[in-house]
């Protein structure tokens, strides 16, 4: 089960990675830059197993490093970090409903986005300099989580139906269930 539901949650974090990398791109004449590091780990920690979520959001993680220029391994561990912070909080949140989950990707992407500009602040201190457009990005970040954030969920939950589908599996645990 987990080689099938890994690859086509992999396709799907993919998938993200590709899109905000165009939005991205798109934005780059009006120096804008949107993180969307939430969405790589909330699903992932909130409804798969321990270790086949945390191995997805570390390569996840390595994904998003291989074309960031900061420090390789950064996004890895800040995403590992995240993914054990938010399931060590799981038993504390309903995860069945997609608010909860967009919610949890909200506060999660805001963590992850001021980590990873307070380890480029210390990096290279001129970034402090650019503080309100910093806070732009989150802003605009979040906004956009906030929009993506229930279609992306959609997604990947059909894509382990499918996964479970085409393993021929009939357990519910194969799924995501809420699991305490």
């Amino acid at each position: 089960m987990f080689r099938s539901a890994a690859f086509f949650l992999f396709a799907s974090l993919v998938l993200l990675w590709a899109g905000l990398a165009q939005l991205n791109h798109a934005l780059s004449p009006l120096h804008l830059h949107l993180f969307g590091g939430g969405l790589y780990v909330v699903f992932a920690a909130l409804r798969l197993p321990s270790a086949s979520g945390l191995i997805l959001s570390c390569l996840a993680g390595l994904w998003c490093d291989a074309a960031s220029p900061i420090p390789f391994g950064t996004h890895l561990v800040l995403f590992a970090l995240a993914h054990t912070l938010i399931r060590k909080s799981r038993s504390h949140l309903d995860t069945r409903h997609t608010p909860s989950l967009v919610l949890v990707a909200l506060l999660s992407n805001a963590a992850l986005w001021i980590a990873l500009t307070s380890f480029l602040i210390t990096r290279a201190p001129i970034i402090a300099r650019s503080a309100p457009r910093l806070l732009l990005d989150l802003l605009l970040s979040e906004a956009l989580i906030a929009l993506i954030a229930p279609w992306f969920f959609a997604l990947q939950n059909r894509l382990l139906l499918i996964a479970r589908h085409a393993t021929g599996s009939t357990r519910p645990s194969d799924t995501f269930h809420n699991r305490r």
